[in-house]
């Protein structure tokens, strides 16, 4: 039975791939890249990748310390590139503490620390006042508080992680970048499916159409339709398409969404396209 005093909040605050972006024909989908939140009340925050949309869900925060557990899916630029640009972490007292998967035996903390170093950038974690800790997530399950976390190896480029986030009964897989088998559209890894399994919400990589998947079959990701194909066979109930290519503007990510809501048709899932600023209220499941 739903419980709407503990209501489960998801809100975007990034949700375009590959780079940030700013023009007239992308303004109501937005031009941040990967940043979701997962509120509700009395609970920490969780938040799901920190691109560039990271920025605008710092100033949604009251202007004082707080503490964040953030979920790193791998550290492309468009999924780390906001942390510094988080407001909070200018007060000592704010605890921000940051999952994700390492590269190439390197471990998690030191890979993101290299990327924020000179001369790519001019501030080094350990120069921020907040306290920032690092611990790697790539194929383990976890609690933060009343929060579980599983977090499972996911086919893109480099080492990547997809994670699901199970707090008051509801359910969140957040699989923001995902190669499309290009050899069988049908296909999709175990791991995917035991994240994406029977989820309230399924946030997924939806980058590329048929044309430019052929054209960039090694990029990482996938065509709205593979999501479909993903949601399908997870027996999902809701799919928020996710990780939009810059070159798509307003009007085709619209004509995307309307093509894979009548796609699915026949399924017992909705399908929408993730916008900044969209918020998805689920009651609690006791």
């Amino acid at each position: 039975m739903g419980d709407a005093a503990h209501a489960v909040n998801i809100a975007f605050h990034g949700v375009r791939g590959s780079t940030p972006c700013c023009c007239p024909t992308l303004q109501r989908y937005g031009g941040n890249t990967s940043c979701v939140s997962i509120e509700s009340e009395g609970a920490d925050p969780i938040v799901l990748d920190c691109g560039t949309g990271i920025r605008m869900f710092g100033a949604s925060l009251a202007d004082e310390a707080c503490e964040v557990d953030v979920l790193v899916t791998h550290l492309h630029w468009d999924h780390v590139q906001g942390l510094p640009f988080f407001a909070p972490l200018k007060f000592p007292d704010t605890r921000f503490t940051v999952y994700g998967p390492g590269e190439n035996g390197e471990s998690f903390g030191a890979s993101f620390s290299r990327f924020m170093t000179p001369p790519f950038f001019p501030v080094e974690t350990a120069q921020l006042s907040a306290t920032i800790t690092f611990d790697e997530a790539l194929d383990r399950e976890f609690r933060l508080g009343d929060t579980d976390v599983m977090a499972r190896p996911v086919p893109h480029t480099g080492t990547t992680a997809g994670f699901r986030v199970t707090r008051n009964g509801v359910s969140v897989a957040y699989i923001p970048d995902h190669q499309e088998p290009i050899d069988d559209p049908t296909h999709v890894a175990p791991s995917v499916l035991e994240l994406c399994r029977g989820v309230d919400v399924l946030i997924h990589d939806a980058q590329f159409t048929a044309d430019e998947l052929a054209a960039k079959a090694d990029w990482g990701h996938s065509t709205p339709e593979y999501a479909v194909e993903v949601a399908r066979q997870a027996g999902v109930k809701m799919l928020v398409l996710f990780h939009h290519d810059p070159a798509h503007d307003d009007d085709m990510v619209d004509e995307i969404a309307q093509r894979m809501a009548e796609l699915a048709a026949d399924d017992p899932f909705e399908v929408i396209a993730a916008a900044e600023g969209l918020k998805l209220t689920l009651a609690a499941q006791r």
